[in-house]
This record gives C-alpha cells, sequence and structure tokens, in this order.
C-alpha cells in the first residue's frame, strides 16, 4: 500500500493522527516478509520474531518521524534492519570453528507461502527468492559482518537501490557500494562450490524419488541404503549441537558410532523446510502408544545426491507444522 493509499483510507495526513490499532492493521501487513528479512539477517526464526515485535514497537513510537519521504513499507524494512544491527551488535556470536551456525533454525515453507508473490514470471526474481532462503546461503550470510551483511540482503534481496540503502543505514553510496563488493566476495568464499549449479528445493522427479528413498533407508535404519544416495563430500550438522562431519565415511561412522543401527520402529513424514525437501522422523513410544518426533533432516540435492543433510532437533516440530505424533495404525 502507497504512502496516499493509506492516507485517504483512514483520512489523515500523518501517521502522529491514526490509532494503534489502525497502526497495527498497517504494519501487520507486512509482517510476513519482515519476518523472512530478519530472519536472513539474524538466522534465527525465533530471534526474528522477537525482532519484529520490536520493529512494530519502535515504529509505533517513532510513528510521528515517519514524513513519507518513502512507502510505510520501506519505513518498517529500515527499522527492522536497524533492530536486527542492534541485535547483532549485543549478543550474536561468531560462527564456530569448523563454520557452524550453531543458532541456526529452520523456516517452514507453509510460512514461506503467505510471502507477497512478487513477479511470479520473472524466473530471477523467483530463483532469488528460492535461493536466498536455502539454509546454505543462510549460513553463508551469518559468516559476513552485521552492516556489510545488511547491505547484501537489502541490495541483493529486497532489491533497494544504493541509493536507498545508504539512507536506510545513515552511510554514503561509496561505502554502501563498497560493502556490497565485500560482502558480495566473503559470501562466495562460505557458499558451496557448485552454488551456481545447483537446483535447490526444486520438486524435479529425480529429487522426489531420492529423498522418498533417503525416507524408506531411514526408517529401515539402512546405514548401507542412505550412503548409496550421499555425495562423497557430503556435509553433515545437527545446531545447536557442536560438529560438522564432512566426507561419506566420516558421516556414516558417526550414524553408526550414536548407534542409529539398533533403532526400531521409525516412520517418516515428506515435508520442505527453507524451500527444500525434508525428512521427519518419528520414533515409536510404548508409553504413550504413538510414534512421536525425534529429529529432522533437511536435505540439499546437487546432481542426484544427498550433499548436504542439516538436522534438527525435535522441538522444531511445532513451528514446521508438523504432527506432534503419529498413530500407531498409520493415518495421521
Amino acid at each position: 500500500m502507497s504512502a496516499d493509499t493509506w492516507q485517504e483510507q483512514l483520512g489523515v495526513s500523518d501517521l502522529g493522527e491514526i490509532d494503534e490499532s489502525a497502526f497495527s492493521g498497517l504494519a501487520e501487513r507486512h509482517r510476513r516478509e519482515l519476518h523472512v528479512h530478519c530472519y536472513r539477517m539474524l538466522g534465527s526464526f525465533e530471534d526474528a520474531e522477537d525482532t519484529v515485535q520490536e520493529t512494530f514497537l519502535r515504529a509505533w513510537r517513532r510513528r510521528e518521524t515517519y514524513q513519507g519521504r518513502s512507502t510505510f513499507r520501506a519505513w518498517l524494512y529500515r527499522i527492522a534492519t536497524n533492530a536486527c544491527l542492534d541485535l547483532l551488535a549485543k549478543c550474536r556470536p561468531e560462527p564456530a570453528t569448523g563454520g557452524e551456525v550453531l543458532w541456526l533454525q529452520p523456516y517452514p515453507d507453509r510460512l514461506l507461502d503467505e510471502l507477497p508473490a512478487g513477479d511470479a514470471d520473472d524466473p530471477e526474481i523467483v530463483a532469488v527468492a528460492r535461493e536466498t532462503i536455502e539454509l546454505a546461503y543462510l549460513v553463508a550470510v551469518q559468516h559476513l559482518a552485521p552492516r556489510p551483511r545488511a547491505v547484501l540482503i537489502l541490495r541483493d534481496v529486497v532489491g533497494w537501490p544504493a541509493k536507498d540503502v545508504a539512507e536506510f543505514l545513515g552511510d554514503s553510496v561509496n561505502s554502501v557500494n563498497s560493502a556490497l563488493q565485500r560482502a558480495r566476495a566473503g559470501l562466495r568464499e562460505h557458499l558451496p562450490a557448485e552454488r551456481q549449479d545447483w537446483t535447490g528445493g526444486d520438486e524435479d522427479a529425480g529429487t522426489r524419488e531420492l529423498v522418498r528413498r533417503y525416507a524408506d533407508a531411514c526408517v529401515a535404519t539402512d546405514i548401507a541404503g542412505i550412503a548409496a544416495l550421499l555425495r562423497d563430500d557430503v556435509r553433515c550438522s545437527m545446531p545447536p549441537t557442536p560438529g560438522l562431519y564432512v566426507g561419506r565415511d566420516t558421516v556414516v561412522n558417526d550414524w553408526v558410532e550414536s548407534g542409529f543401527e539398533g533403532m526400531k520402529h521409525l516412520r517418516a513424514v515428506l515435508t520442505f523446510v527453507n524451500r527444500q525437501p525434508a525428512v521427519a522422523v518419528y520414533a515409536w513410544r510404548e508409553q504413550e502408544g504413538a510414534y512421536l518426533p525425534l529429529t529432522i533432516d533437511v536435505l540439499r540435492v546437487t546432481g542426484g545426491a544427498i550433499t548436504e543433510i542439516v538436522t534438527f532437533h525435535n522441538d522444531r516440530f511445532p513451528r514446521l507444522g508438523l504432527p506432534e505424533c503419529l498413530p500407531a495404525d498409520g493415518t495421521e
């Protein structure tokens, strides 16, 4: 909604004249996209939620400062970006030695579907929206210093001109352009080597079949079957638990040592997280008489093989909209 539109609809000349309910109605229209923006900045679903709430609180308190020089949406993005920078300055640790981002949390596709469609006919816009929400991108972004990170996301993902980003951050255009160059170079250092070629979460038949086979092998605790689906240099991690395992043999040995082969009575639910295929695993619990959440594996598939597995604990299931249990009879 443009500034003129909300002024005309609410019958006021500036934000300082509207009540809190009307203001909340304006802001809520942008909640999902602001949440995704903060998530890209922070890598944490829950921190993003808190930061959006802080954004709305700051916007309400400072509503009289809105002069209409930009859209209401852009004004909220500016406040949200600065709220993220404030949080990063206070409490965000550095990525672990192996490059792990231990605070990384998944983002459910069902909520990503709430985002404004944009230009759905432009393949480049669609690709940017998909690839910049994938976990590999999120991890790479977290290695950047906060302000270059903000510049990169505002310029390359949100699509603001350098002049607007400079105004947002209180910098010069030259400073923003320099920060963008540094951020792009830093991003490339931490993205997978095949980043330009992968298809991400595209639902092609080959990927669907590969994910189904992976799920079946997990349910059967068939480590040899799982290993056959992995690329030689596969990476495996389980945030917030420290530990990055690289290479098929290393990953398989870790599963063996963890006692995975001895697990029985598992079931799997296929889903999508961060626009990537994912497999949610449930384990039978006799006392409850049901299958309860165990872990969820988010997969990156490249060239017909699994190249990365990011495993999240069962506390993520509610956020992802997954069933809290699966009954014994196989129905959900």
